[in-house]
C-alpha cells in the first residue's frame, strides 16, 4: 500500500516538473533568421541601446618577435549602452557583457615555431617545413596562444562615429595572452587584470611609434539584413600597432623564476612600437529594442 502511495506521489511530482517545464519553455520565445547571432546579446537589459556580434576571422598578432596568425574564428559578442564623455573628444560607449558570459570567446591560435621558436625559411623545401612544423609544434614543444579579456566586459569602450568615420579609436579592449604548453603550465600570461595589454583598434590609419610604421583599417561594406533592421559590415579590419605590453608571468608554475625570463627572451622587446594587432572579420549590429521585438514576436 506505500509502494502504491510513494509511486503514485514520485509520478505527481514528475508530471509537475514536466509541466512546469513546458510552460516555461513556451514563455521563451526565440530569434529567428539572421537575429540569432544575437542570442547572448543582453537585449531586454533597459541600458543596452545596440547588439554586436563580430567574428574576427583572420589577421595576425605580433608580440615583439612572435607573429601569430589568427586561423581560428574570435567572437565578441553582447551590447553597448549609453555614451561616455572621455578625454578623446568622442563619443565612447561602455560594453555590456554578453548573457552567458562569453563576451570574448577563447580561441587557441598556434604559435609558428613552438616552444623554441624555430621557423622554417620560406624557401626552404615543403619537406623540410613539415618535418619542422612535426618537431616543434607538437603537443609538448607546441605553444597555443589564446587572447583572453583582462578585465570585465564593461571596460571595452566603443565609438560609431570613429568605426564609420575610419579616424580615431573605434574599439578600446584590455586584454592578455595566454601561453599554453604542459611546460609553461596553466598561468603562463603576458599581461593581467592588473596590468592589461590596452588596444586601442582603429579603422583608420594608426600613429606608432618607430620601428612600427603606420598601418591602415577599414570599415568595411555595408550590407543591410532583415529589411534593413541588421547593419552587416563584411571585410571589418581594425588595427593597431602603437601598443606595449608588459613580461610574461606565471610561466612553468613552482620554477617561473627560471621560466619567465627564457620566454620573455623568446619574446623580445614588446615596448611600443614593436607589437600589431590587426583583426580581419565581419560585424553585424543591430538596436536591442529591434532585437527584443524580433524574440517577442515569435514564441
Amino acid at each position: 500500500m506505500h509502494k502504491h502511495r510513494r509511486r503514485a506521489a514520485c509520478l505527481a511530482l514528475l508530471i509537475a516538473a514536466l509541466a512546469a517545464l513546458a510552460l516555461s519553455a513556451s514563455a521563451q520565445a526565440k530569434l529567428t533568421g539572421e537575429f540569432t547571432k544575437f542570442a547572448q546579446c543582453p537585449y531586454k537589459n533597459e541600458k543596452a541601446l545596440k547588439c554586436v556580434y563580430s567574428v574576427t576571422e583572420s589577421g595576425e598578432v605580433v608580440l615583439g618577435s612572435k607573429k601569430v596568425p589568427i586561423e581560428k574564428p574570435v567572437t565578441l559578442q553582447g551590447a553597448y549602452g549609453t555614451p561616455v564623455e572621455e578625454k578623446e573628444e568622442a563619443e565612447f560607449y561602455p560594453f555590456i557583457a554578453a548573457t552567458n558570459g562569453i563576451t570574448l570567446s577563447k580561441a587557441p591560435q598556434n604559435v609558428p615555431g613552438g616552444l623554441l621558436g624555430i621557423i622554417p625559411e620560406a624557401s626552404q623545401p615543403a619537406l623540410v617545413k613539415a618535418l619542422i612544423k612535426f618537431f616543434f609544434e607538437n603537443s609538448l614543444t607546441g605553444v597555443n596562444s589564446t587572447l583572453e579579456l583582462a578585465k570585465a566586459a564593461s571596460d571595452i569602450r566603443v565609438s560609431e562615429n570613429n568605426l564609420a568615420g575610419e579616424i580615431g579609436t573605434a574599439l578600446q579592449m584590455p586584454v592578455k595572452v595566454h601561453l599554453e604548453n604542459p611546460f609553461l603550465g596553466k598561468n603562463c600570461f603576458v599581461g593581467s587584470s592588473s596590468s592589461p595589454i590596452t588596444w586601442k583598434l582603429t579603422t583608420g590609419t594608426t600613429k606608432p611609434p618607430a620601428p612600427n610604421t603606420p598601418i591602415t583599417g577599414s570599415g568595411g561594406e555595408g550590407e543591410l539584413l532583415e529589411s534593413a533592421k541588421i547593419l552587416k559590415l563584411n571585410n571589418n579590419k581594425l588595427v593597431d600597432n602603437a601598443w606595449s605590453a608588459p613580461k610574461a608571468a606565471g610561466c612553468g608554475g613552482i620554477i617561473s623564476f627560471l621560466v619567465d625570463p627564457i620566454i620573455n627572451a623568446q619574446l623580445g622587446t614588446t615596448t611600443a612600437g614593436h607589437n600589431t594587432a590587426i583583426l580581419k572579420g565581419t560585424l553585424y549590429q543591430a538596436s536591442a529594442f529591434t532585437v527584443n521585438k524580433n524574440d517577442v514576436e515569435h514564441p
